[in-house]
């Protein structure tokens, strides 16, 4: 998890030419996979379909970012010798979508198998560059997962992928620094605001947060857990609101802590961004669910001093918003496309499969093993014993349905910065930014051959 999110914030300017050429385009585990159910009818078909291709055997190429990866594919071929998979390391999300993308256009190099994030998906989808995986029982599965995982990858008629992970948020928080200054941990998001300023009333270097207006990620996260809806996605019809009554909230409560300088200017994934989380310069993170693998091993300095809670609220009901996580897909233009699919089956459906992604700190899709009693009962050590788990998994119940990504999201992060995150230069109201950041996706989405409609 701390590689995938290191890397594609590192790499975000890459994925726009991806995205330009993507929209140039438009112009086993028998314990938890559904095959062993049991159930007759087309599933059971399509489920002996890929026991037959696996038994049959053959060769796979599979793009992934994920650390888990070659642990995961050595496992699957010691479970079916007749298959070969070269796993390909793509280095992060921004590169593997430009490398995916480029492969595709040339017609040739394309990977039977790719991880893809869920707000890159749909960029991918448009086109008809992933197979629609409906046609091989995948609806079966939708249950092994969380319903907000298993939205990002089904939509447009189709299943495009199986989760691989989520990223529920949740508020981590530095417990020494807010003892040392005498602050409760925020249920509200007024009480949060409070917080930093009184961190900055100390005249110490000091601060709640970090947010320097560069992570459209962070931004349309914060959108979603205030209630937002600003994208709509109908196919081609596209519908654009950043005032809608959840984004408007978020910016209402977030403008006091940019016009009052209360938030570190410190961009995230950089250097002084850890040692700010490891001395207590930084005193809590809004973050995804991914994010303790990367306090223990980017900040070690913190070890005893982090906690997590679930995140502040605007009316007192728990809701929170997914931050990040990606799925496995299977491309169209993959030469053994029900081979492929059954890999991605094992791979991300698999008890086996997931157990190895979890020993290398992943944070699961998948509902069983959020539900498991061994998952929830784990103490960390670096955050004091906490049964962080407990928290995650409670924030995992409460994200808010119906979030959607706009079709050249990759597009539209890259241009957050200069249009949103203007006000955070300047100081100026929050709206200003997001109603900038609505034209310019208008116009874009338009003169890509979208229908746009404010």
């Amino acid at each position: 998890m701390t590689t995938r999110h290191h890397r594609r914030a590192m790499a975000t300017g890459a994925a726009v030419v991806g995205l330009a050429l993507t929209l140039a385009a438009c112009s086993g585990d028998a314990e938890t996979t559904p095959e062993s159910t049991g159930n007759g009818g087309e599933g059971a078909e399509t489920n002996d379909a890929l026991d037959a291709a696996l038994e049959r055997g053959g060769d796979l190429t599979y793009w992934t970012w994920t650390p888990s990866a070659e642990a995961q594919v050595e496992a699957f071929m010691d479970a079916y010798p007749n298959v070969n998979v070269e796993v390909v390391d793509t280095g992060g999300a921004a590169d593997n979508n430009l490398d995916l993308q480029n492969a595709i256009s040339a017609g040739s190099g394309v990977p039977d198998v790719v991880q893809v994030e869920y707000q890159a998906l749909p960029q991918f989808v448009l086109p008809g560059a992933l197979l629609d995986l409906s046609e091989y029982g995948f609806g079966e599965y939708e249950s092994l997962y969380t319903p907000s995982t298993w939205g990002a990858v089904s939509f447009s008629e189709g299943i495009w992928g199986l989760p691989q992970d989520s990223g529920p948020m949740a508020l981590f928080y530095n417990k020494r620094v807010f003892d040392e200054y005498g602050i409760e941990v925020p249920a509200t998001w007024d009480e949060f605001v409070e917080a930093g300023r009184t961190l900055r009333e100390s005249g110490d270097d000091v601060w709640i947060t970090n947010d320097y207006g560069g992570d459209a990620g962070f931004g349309t996260s914060m959108m979603w857990q205030a209630g937002g809806l600003p994208f709509q996605i109908d196919g081609e019809n596209v519908t654009i609101d950043l005032q809608d009554e959840g984004t408007t909230r978020w910016a209402e409560t977030w403008n006091p802590l940019i016009e009052e300088d209360l938030l570190a200017d410190i961009p995230g994934w950089s250097d002084e961004w850890f040692t700010a989380l490891s001395d207590g310069t930084i005193a809590s993170l809004p973050i995804g669910a991914w994010m303790p693998g990367v306090l223990e091993s980017s900040a070690p300095g913190g070890a005893g001093d982090w906690a997590v809670a679930p995140m502040p609220t605007y009316d007192g009901e728990p809701a929170t918003a997914e931050n990040g996580g990606s799925s496995q897909a299977v491309t169209a233009q993959s030469e053994d496309p029900e081979l492929a699919a059954a890999f991605l089956r094992w791979l991300n459906a698999s008890d086996e499969s997931v157990e190895v992604f979890l020993a290398s700190g992943g944070f699961p899709a998948t509902v069983a093993d959020l539900e498991s009693e061994e998952f929830q009962a784990y103490e960390s050590e670096y955050f004091g014993g906490q049964r962080i788990n407990e928290v995650l998994v409670d924030a995992t119940n409460s994200v808010l349905p119906g979030w959607q990504y706009l079709p050249w999201q990759a597009y539209a992060n890259s241009i957050y910065p200069d249009t949103v995150g203007q006000a955070y230069l300047s100081g100026a109201d929050l709206n200003e930014g997001l109603l900038n950041w609505q034209d310019q996706n208008i116009q874009y989405g338009s003169d890509q051959g979208f229908t746009v409609n404010p």
